[in-house]
């Protein structure tokens, strides 16, 4: 029987920072790391080297691996407790402040660059903010430190070698396919190793952390063993690109323009996410042949064009309570329309009821940065109430960036976030079944790189403390 004294499903930033958080404070138990993908330095995309996306398999390397998916992207620690979910909410805001503070400092120890962006030009920002108000949008502050997505590799591969040389065991093309539960105790996870041998494998504490990529797969878990949760939201949108020149004032003042609306009829929650200045739209591949939409960030390559994420975020209860199955029919339709691939279209040919030519983007000035985007009609996939939202949002941050409304701005499709599955847990991360936590973006608590690696701290807190042996209790 393999045994360990922790098992970490997942080797994201949530799982990661419990483990190297566990060997900084001097653990001596036994820790082993279970990951679908490869390790940091094989993980490898054919379209980094300018080939066309290939679909691999069994798994996407720019969503799988060692780092998981965030790394890949845009590589941006937010350096505020006022973004990157509802962790705040469990924990406190200040504790989660300090948390951000204390994890930041590891980052910076492994390379992390110095330069911390957005922050200064106090008068500009109060302009911004000022225009932002008229537009009935809320500007959010947020500090960046921005890792690079070429960079943020380097970074955690030195991550990744000290987990190592801590002892801490990696078991890498593994997919966990359940847990092991034993009179309402976690003992454990159910594996497939990279041979396709079933493994069973013990531990004292069980931690997922899952990811984005593996919140569908968490959500199942919880219903089959009536782990506490609820249906939380979903974040359904597209991903816009302009060019630099439209963007130059709240790059170089902000960097990201996390701006949050409520635009009428609907009063959902829209919101930017994800701005990539002088970035690269990019593709990503989940299960089921799902192709969506992100952005990259490197340190080094820049391109003419930002792209950011546009978000408008949905609830569904009674009688509908699946959002994650929601959103991806939704991506699954336009990939329909697209032949697979991601689609685009000029926002000014949305507003004129009609599809977007690709002869028309290359006489366009915003020329797209993802070459193997199909042009097309993004509102007939994209349901009504979605599409009304970014239609308003992006007319009322026109009013805080003028030319972000242009004819020629683009807007790629699907941009899907999968969050929404919230489980039910306590101060110290305990859910309804002893043993067993559940962490990051898949948790539902967190979404970005640094609020899930602050999560994976507290984690390994709650385990040194003798705090997170419990189970939560019920305060609903």
């Amino acid at each position: 029987m393999e045994k360990y004294d922790i098992a970490i499903v997942g080797a994201g930033p949530s799982g990661i920072f419990t483990a190297l958080e566990l060997l900084r404070k001097g653990y001596k138990g036994s820790i082993i790391l279970v990951e679908k993908g490869l390790p940091v330095e094989r993980r490898r995309c054919p379209k980094t080297q300018g080939g066309p996306c290939r679909n691999c398999r069994p798994y996407c390397h720019i969503t799988t691996g060692f780092s998981g998916a965030g790394a890949f992207s845009d590589g941006k620690l937010s350096l505020s407790a006022e973004v990157g979910g509802e962790l705040p909410e469990l924990i406190g805001r200040d504790k989660a402040q300090d948390l951000i503070d204390y994890t930041d400092k590891i980052y910076l120890e492994f390379g992390a660059d110095k330069h911390i962006e957005g922050i200064g030009n106090e008068e500009k920002v109060k302009e911004i903010r000022k225009k932002a108000i008229s537009a009935g949008l809320k500007l959010v502050d947020c500090p960046i430190r921005h890792m690079g997505t070429e960079k943020a590799q380097g970074i955690y591969l030195a991550i990744e070698n000290s987990l190592r040389d801590g002892g801490v065991e990696m078991l890498f093309g593994a997919e966990c396919r359940n847990i092991i539960l034993e009179n309402n105790v976690c003992r454990g996870i159910y594996v497939t190793d990279g041979k396709g041998e079933s493994r069973e494998i013990y531990a004292d504490t069980t931690v997922i952390a899952t990811g984005r990529r593996g919140a569908e797969w968490l959500e199942k878990i919880c219903a089959e063993h009536n782990i506490a949760h609820a249906p939380g939201v979903v974040d359904i949108g597209v991903r816009v690109e302009v060019r630099n020149e439209i963007m130059e004032e709240i790059n170089s003042v902000l960097y990201e323009s996390k701006l949050i609306g409520y635009p009428a009829p609907f009063k959902n929650k829209v919101r930017i996410f994800c701005q990539n200045p002088g970035g690269f739209v990019s593709q990503e591949n989940y299960d089921n042949d799902l192709a969506v939409v992100n952005g990259h960030s490197y340190k080094e390559i820049k391109s003419d064009n930002t792209n950011l994420a546009i978000l408008c975020s949905h609830s569904f209860t009674q009688p509908f309570n699946r959002p994650i199955e929601y959103a991806q029919k939704v991506g699954e339709l336009t990939n329909m329309l697209g032949a697979g691939k991601i689609l685009v279209q000029r926002y000014g040919d949305i507003l004129a009821g009609k599809r977007t030519w690709q002869k028309e983007l290359g006489m366009s000035n915003v020329r797209p940065t993802l070459r193997d985007a199909v042009a097309g009609d993004i509102t007939a996939a994209m349901p009504y109430r979605a599409m009304t939202n970014i239609i308003n949002f992006i007319r009322a941050v026109d009013m805080v960036v003028p030319g972000f409304a242009g004819y020629e701005t683009l807007l790629y499709s699907p941009e899907l976030k999968f969050y929404s599955n919230k489980i039910k847990m306590d101060e110290n991360l305990n859910t309804s079944i002893a043993g067993l936590h559940c962490l990051g973006d898949s948790s539902g608590w967190t979404r970005g790189l640094m609020m899930a690696s602050v999560m994976g701290v507290l984690m390994a807190r709650g385990i040194l403390s003798g705090a997170a042996d419990g189970v939560r209790e019920e305060k609903d």
